[in-house]
């Protein structure tokens, strides 16, 4: 058996939740490989929506096993308060929620750290979520994490201690003014430990290998999208993890030749959160109402998302890097009502045409090329067949599967779970 994946394409945002949910019952686990609470996966069923942050959007499945894999990073505050949300819904999590030991641990720190690195960043800030992951992954990469598996054992006090006094000194040197109570901080941090210690904590590299090996099939959820991976996304306007297919490897401790299908999600059109490049920008009506009938609003932040016309250029990117083998289409119905509708098929990049992602997609370096497709008027979130569907959305499709050779096997038309088609 091979584990099968899930990945955003563009910015983040592209429906991860939703389809994870809709998928899950093909599978017996599903495994978060990377990022933190800063992710919002939004999921929508029986008229109630749910947002999910840390935990895999396999959870509300019953008989289904949800594993937190050692490249996902947790705040131990915002998990606590996560998984209690899910018990007032009457979710069990005893037998279907597991952790990696490797994981790493969210300090309080840590988030006043990104905190006070964001403040001395003035007008050059990248948009931080403020939720401590980038400071995490840096101690993750300088020996220094404290890790899920240090719960279990004698002394992991004492590590704690000794990192948040290295941090607090640290902050003082950014020499910018944060107010906080440190002793609370701990505090809350403490009883939430407490908390997660009543958790199954699992040596997730052998137990999902142990599962491909008994015939498991397993499908790995990614948080952000493949344009903020910190490699290859547009950096330094990035995460700090590997969201692409590589991190799947390194996230749970699979082998590449062990990963099946690579399902790509993107949006009908793009958005993008806090600062950055972003070549098809829309300031008009057009994406304003984008944003207005797409609810494009953080689901961890609340922030507004910026929204454009649809990007083939960073798309080409995402599917080379990733190896997408299929294409998952969210949010068709948002382009309901739009005349004529625009799709960036290249770019103008110092006076030279290309049709692949350079170095730097800064403004003033790039300008983007369009293409135009007519759009449709009906109204499409309560068509259950990829047949009833107009034929200028279904148009829409063919130009994408013919401009980025894969296939789209799913569109949604809507965020409930019911609102997805196969095509």
């Amino acid at each position: 058996m091979k584990i099968d994946l899930i990945l955003g394409l563009q910015w983040g945002d592209e429906g991860k939740g939703k389809i994870v949910d809709f998928l899950t019952n093909n599978y017996n686990i599903i495994a978060r490989f990377q990022g933190g609470p800063n992710a919002g996966h939004t999921l929508e069923f029986d008229g109630i929506k749910h947002v999910l942050h840390t935990i895999p959007s396999g959870i509300f499945h019953e008989n289904k096993i949800n594993v937190i894999g050692n490249g996902v990073v947790i705040d131990p505050v915002i998990f606590k308060e996560e998984i209690e949300k899910l018990k007032e819904l009457n979710v069990d999590l005893s037998n279907k929620l597991l952790i990696s030991r490797k994981a790493h641990l969210i300090l309080p720190t840590h988030r006043l750290i990104d905190k006070a690195s964001e403040l001395s960043k003035g007008k050059k800030k990248i948009g931080s979520t403020l939720k401590g992951i980038g400071p995490t992954y840096m101690d993750k990469t300088g020996r220094n994490g404290l890790r899920i598996g240090d719960l279990e054992l004698d002394g992991w006090e004492d590590k704690f201690n000794t990192l948040t006094n290295k941090h607090l000194n640290l902050i003082n040197n950014f020499n910018v003014d944060i107010d906080f109570d440190i002793n609370k901080l701990i505090e809350e941090f403490t009883n939430s430990i407490n908390f997660i210690k009543s958790l199954r904590f699992i040596d997730s590299e052998h137990y999902l290998n142990e599962s491909l090996n008994n015939g498991k099939k397993i499908l790995g959820e990614g948080a952000q999208g493949s344009l903020l991976d910190i490699d290859f996304g547009t950096y330094p306007y990035v995460t700090s993890s590997n969201t692409t297919a590589a991190g799947a490897c390194t996230g749970l401790g699979i082998a590449p030749n062990k990963i099946n299908n690579v399902f790509g999600i993107f949006k009908a059109y793009t958005t993008r959160v806090g600062s950055g490049p972003f070549p098809t920008e829309l300031k008009d009506e057009i994406g304003e109402r984008m944003a207005k009938i797409g609810n494009e609003f953080g689901a961890t932040t609340g922030r507004p998302r910026r929204c454009g016309w649809l990007d083939l250029v960073i798309l080409k990117h995402s599917i080379t890097v990733n190896g997408v083998t299929e294409l998952i289409m969210m949010k068709g119905d948002v382009l309901s009502g739009i005349d004529r509708i625009k799709v960036c098929t290249k770019y103008k990049y110092r006076g030279e045409t290309i049709d692949y992602l350079p170095y730097s997609i800064e403004d003033g370096n790039i300008e983007p090329i369009y293409e135009e497709i007519s759009g449709w008027e009906e109204d499409i979130t309560k068509i259950k067949s990829f047949t009833d569907l107009p034929k200028n959305f279904k148009n829409y499709i063919n130009f994408l599967e013919e401009s980025l050779n894969v296939k789209i096997k799913i569109v949604s038309v809507g965020p409930d779970r019911t609102q997805t088609i196969f095509v």
